[in-house]
């Protein structure tokens, strides 16, 4: 395992993706106790937890945004607290102190929804009502791409979703972005954030919406017909629960296998192959994923496949199993290491430990493994390897294209950075998230508020470029986006798109 492997919500020295280190972290909340009512002066201690440990250990605190300008959000932050003091509704802490956090403009910096606890998990993660839609956003359009069962023949995909509750969407819109966590100013990958697509068991918009208005067991929609010139109309839906949310969800569930593999790969009849990757969390499972590939691109060569295209849409990393692709479509050695790791201190005090959590305990204490480096107020690994990525197995001859997004980012965004850095493929598709200056994560202590409750993801290990780097993910190579008739007729125009391009002579 390299030190970029990553998992989404997962616990491992990696570069990990947005909802990092959420599972392993998890507790049994049986005989949940009720929520917190902290008083001012249990606030104001949360408080200098937070901001101590901020100033401490976070690697990417001053990447963009100033050490004075962290102080007076700070500030900020304890006026609003302190309104709240003897409250136990949780939402207006969260609210204000993700506010804060979304300014730092780190995409592994959150109140992280898979590892709040007990009530102030379920108040302002699962119980509240969720909104009976799936949409996306095409350009500045939100675009219904699914509805539950008791509201779909009102709402079929395609329709546009222009208000909710009397507010225009782009009045939520720019509510809800401020509160989103993504690397720099990287407004693809937010908005692949804040659409509901159901990616994952709690979706950021689900999370967020009720934060910022409050949450209702109903939703009042505007909509527009299927079409530009559509006809208007407003209807009320009742919410959903979370379990039925979940049920909407399209990521594989269960443990992978060869039966069912999460990665499933389609021969079409015109030489080529689609091989669909919807996530890269294979951090817990059995399922020998490596030797998968390994049949993959066996088969690959057995059917004299002339190109491949890899959909990562919706991909947010995992481990790097992009680096078993790689591996298949070079002929020598490909290095791999474009960022210096920095970190910001040598130990943790002891005042901070209590409320670190963490998988490892090395994280406490980096003893030996690093020398002063030559960024002022930052320490570098003594031992940084090259990462190298060594040919295997036959070569895979044919055109590749890989289908990008802005949720790619960490293991995702190492991969196709990589393709493209070695002419391996073409990326079709939106841009990407991430940030080619480089993100923070590597390792994890999670962050928890004795007071409130509330945990912070807090990385430790900063990547930043060995060159100036543009504040920004990836354009693709081929850009194309499904357009609201294509969702309507239920047609893929970006794989269409990247099909061309794998068969172009």
């Amino acid at each position: 395992m390299t030190l970029f492997q990553a998992q989404r919500r997962d616990l491992l020295l990696a570069l990990v993706s947005g909802a990092a280190a959420a599972n392993a972290a998890a507790t049994d909340d049986s005989n949940v106790p009720p929520l917190p009512r902290p008083d001012a002066q249990a606030l104001r201690t949360d408080l200098d937890i937070l901001g101590r440990s901020f100033r401490d250990l976070h690697p990417g605190l001053t990447r963009y945004l100033s050490a004075s300008a962290f102080d007076r959000g700070m500030a900020d932050l304890q006026k609003a607290w302190l309104t709240t003091a003897g409250d136990d509704n949780p939402a207006p802490r969260v609210l204000t102190l993700s506010r804060l956090l979304g300014s730092l403009r780190c995409g592994h910096t959150y109140t992280n929804f898979f590892n709040q606890r007990g009530a102030v998990k379920d108040a302002i993660c699962t119980a509240p009502p969720r909104l009976p839609l799936q949409f996306t956003w095409v350009g500045s359009r939100a675009v219904v791409t699914a509805a539950h069962a008791s509201v779909v023949h009102r709402v079929p995909p395609g329709t546009e979703l222009l208000g909710i509750d009397g507010r225009p969407m782009a009045a939520i819109r720019a509510a809800l972005l401020p509160l989103v966590r993504a690397d720099g100013h990287n407004l693809a990958a937010k908005l692949a954030l804040l659409a509901p697509a159901g990616a994952d068991e709690l979706e950021t918009f689900d999370v967020l919406y009720p934060l910022a208005f409050g949450a209702k067991p109903s939703y009042q929609l505007r909509l527009r017909e299927r079409g530009l010139r559509g006809s208007l109309r407003s209807i009320e839906v009742a919410g959903i629960d979370h379990a039925e949310r979940q049920r909407m969800s399209t990521a594989p569930h269960g443990e992978p296998s060869d039966a069912t593999p999460p990665w499933p790969l389609t021969l079409r009849p015109d030489g080529t192959a689609v091989l669909t990757m919807p996530g890269w969390a294979m951090y817990r499972t059995k399922w020998d994923w490596k030797a998968y590939l390994a049949r993959v691109f066996e088969q690959l060569q057995q059917e004299k496949v002339r190109g491949l295209v890899i959909d990562l849409r919706g991909n947010e990393g995992g481990l790097d199993c992009g680096d078993e692709i790689l591996s298949r479509l070079i002929d020598a050695p490909l290095q791999a290491d474009q960022y210096e790791r920095l970190v910001r201190y040598r130990r943790t005090s002891e005042a901070l430990n209590p409320y670190l959590d963490t998988w490892d305990d090395s994280f406490r204490d980096w003893g030996d493994q690093l020398v002063p480096a030559s960024r002022p107020g930052y320490f570098a690994f003594r031992n940084n390897p090259i990462n190298r990525i060594e040919p295997q197995g036959p070569r895979f001859q044919g055109r590749v294209a890989a289908l990008v997004d802005g949720s790619n980012h960490s293991a995702t965004f190492r991969f196709v950075q990589l393709l493209r850095q070695a002419r391996l493929g073409a990326l079709v598709g939106s841009p990407t998230g991430g940030n080619q200056r480089g993100i923070n994560g590597g390792a994890f202590f999670f962050l928890r508020l004795p007071g409130s409750g509330i945990e912070v993801d807090l990385p430790l290990i900063g990547t930043f470029a060995r060159r100036p780097m543009p504040d920004a993910g990836l354009l693709p190579d081929v850009a194309v986006a499904n357009s609201v008739a294509d969702i309507q007729a239920a047609r893929d125009a970006v794989l269409a798109r990247a099909l061309k391009v794998v068969t172009s002579p």
